[in-house]
């Protein structure tokens, strides 16, 4: 799932984490105007944006960030860090995170069908937490036999592996939130395309 160089890193849409109607409370009153930060379904990218006139977020709705025309976004104006996220942003994006994995469930099973080494000692597979060498030769085993269909055939067929949907979730979070030396989902914050 290491993103191809070719690929651009650009979100179509967007799940709202916190709408600030009166703006960020860190900026001067007179410089203040309505924000919503956000994470992008695709990659991760946690993005300010701004309403167009007379528009509302709500938290957890979905809102077009793409190219062309967007219905209730005006402005992206940039591309935060987690550490610039409000409290309520950072208690959202755990839950809004699994609802977003849930949803692509297809996409997140196949990176343990499609994973690669990473050097001849490591694997990407070690990348999720709690995954060891006993994990990884389990699941190479199992997926050369046939590949996985979902979370669950995943769960089924390695024995002892934490919840897989939730090791991905998790890998995601630590992605989004820190540096790691390596990515899988969710490309690096000024690196991006």
């Amino acid at each position: 799932m290491e993103h191809e160089r070719e690929e651009k890193i650009r979100e179509e849409n967007a799940i709202v984490l916190d709408y600030l109607p009166e703006g960020l409370t860190s900026l001067p009153v007179y410089k203040r105007y309505p924000v919503a930060q956000t994470v992008g379904t695709r990659y991760f990218v946690l993005l300010e944006v701004t309403p167009k006139q007379g528009v509302d977020f709500k938290v957890r709705e979905e809102v077009y960030v793409g190219d062309g025309e967007r219905d209730k976004v005006r402005t992206i104006k940039r591309r935060l860090k987690y550490d610039e996220l409000t409290a309520t942003a950072r208690s959202e994006l755990p839950e809004v995170v699994e609802d977003i994995v849930t949803k692509n469930e297809e996409r997140f099973v196949q990176f343990f069908n499609k994973a690669a080494p990473l050097s001849l000692k490591h694997h990407q597979l070690e990348l999720l937490p709690k995954i060891g060498k006993k994990h990884l030769y389990k699941i190479l085993e199992e997926r050369d036999a046939s590949p996985f269909t979902s979370f669950s055939d995943v769960d089924t067929r390695i024995k002892g592996l934490p919840s897989s949907k939730k090791l991905i979730i998790g890998r995601i979070l630590e992605e989004i939130e820190g540096d790691v030396e390596h990515r899988l989902f969710v490309p690096e914050f000024g690196k991006e395309k």
